[in-house]
């Protein structure tokens, strides 16, 4: 097993002046929380943390007992410790202040406590994702506007990813490496040193009974991957779906593959169903960090400039020439 803990990269990444020691601080810190929130997810039903709740969230969606308890963590293991200047997460209206504490610092922490929340009660992976930005005021000065930052300028993003081991993927725009919690040392180890999508692929995800729901591109895009050596794509495809987006993104990352969550015509006013600031800004700098792609199916993800908070997108992001491929379906539409 790799003797390189999550704490030696963040001081190597300081060393080489690539982070500063307040971001690597705040790092650890949230990689802390995500211990908590694992030991919380481990013991389930043991520690009467499974079921929902009669609360909704701001998206009007039911909350689960763990998504609070994720939430909560999040915000008290790190109020106090004097690198943000302010928090926001899916599951609250507006952003956290910190007007109020005493000590504060210079970054925005955005996250998904918990994503995946239906596949908590059935015991399937789960994972919290994180984004950092610069803040551009301090605490007692900060407002709403000041989160709306495209993704282009996270200055960290990752998750932890809660399923037979706890994995926690980082990039801080030098790469992309994981760790995996070791319980008996409590301590996050190295073990993926260079994550990198391959750029082809035979392997797409995406939630299939929502098929006649979708815009004809899509609908054309999968029609013929499912047709498989004798249709246009000349190649099998297999597919893979976990209703979480965490999972799903981690297996991307581990092997390659496609992540589709298009705009759907039931809501035909809203552009998709994921959140840019939480969950597909994060995901997009992952992916492009390892090599891959991660567009709207118009645009790059990253260079969304957001007018909302909890503003939604449509996603296709992974195997870079897959996302091409998605890319071209549209633009021929439009031609």
């Amino acid at each position: 097993m790799s003797t390189n803990t999550f704490s030696d990269y963040l001081s190597s990444l300081q060393t080489n002046n690539h982070i500063t020691s307040e971001l690597a601080r705040l790092l650890l810190s949230v990689s802390d929380s995500c211990k908590s929130i694992s030991n919380k997810v481990a013991k389930g039903a043991l520690a009467g943390v499974l079921g929902t709740l009669e609360s909704e969230n701001v998206q009007g969606e039911v909350q689960k007992k763990l998504d609070v308890i994720a939430n909560d963590i999040l915000l008290e293991e790190n109020e106090h410790q004097g690198f943000l200047a302010g928090m926001a997460s899916e599951e609250m209206d507006t952003f956290y202040s910190l007007k109020d504490i005493e000590k504060t610092g210079n970054y925005l922490l955005l996250f998904d406590p918990l994503d995946g929340s239906s596949n908590i009660d059935i015991n399937a992976s789960i994972g919290t994702i994180f984004s950092v930005l610069d803040s551009p005021k301090t605490a007692a000065e900060l407002s709403e506007e000041d989160f709306l930052q495209s993704g282009s300028k996270q200055v960290a993003a990752g998750y932890a990813i809660y399923g037979p081991q706890t994995v926690l993927i980082l990039t801080v725009g030098q790469g992309v490496v994981g760790f995996t919690l070791d319980r008996e040392q409590d301590d996050w180890f190295m073990t993926h040193d260079n994550i990198t999508i391959p750029e082809d692929t035979q392997e797409f995800a995406i939630n299939m009974s929502n098929y006649r729901h979708w815009a004809e591109p899509v609908r054309s895009y999968i029609d013929d991957c499912l047709a498989g050596v004798n249709g246009p794509r000349e190649k099998n495809f297999n597919m893979r779906w976990i209703a979480s987006m965490v999972a799903d993104v981690h297996r991307i990352l581990m092997r390659g593959g496609l992540f589709m969550y298009p705009w759907d015509a039931r809501e035909p006013n809203k552009a998709g169903k994921l959140r840019l600031m939480y969950e597909a800004n994060p995901m997009s700098f992952l992916v492009e960090q390892a090599g891959g792609a991660s567009t709207d199916c118009q645009q790059r993800i990253l260079d969304i400039q957001p007018t909302k908070l909890h503003q939604r997108v449509s996603v296709c992001l992974g195997s870079k020439n897959e996302v091409n491929q998605v890319m071209a379906y549209h633009q021929d539409k439009q031609a």
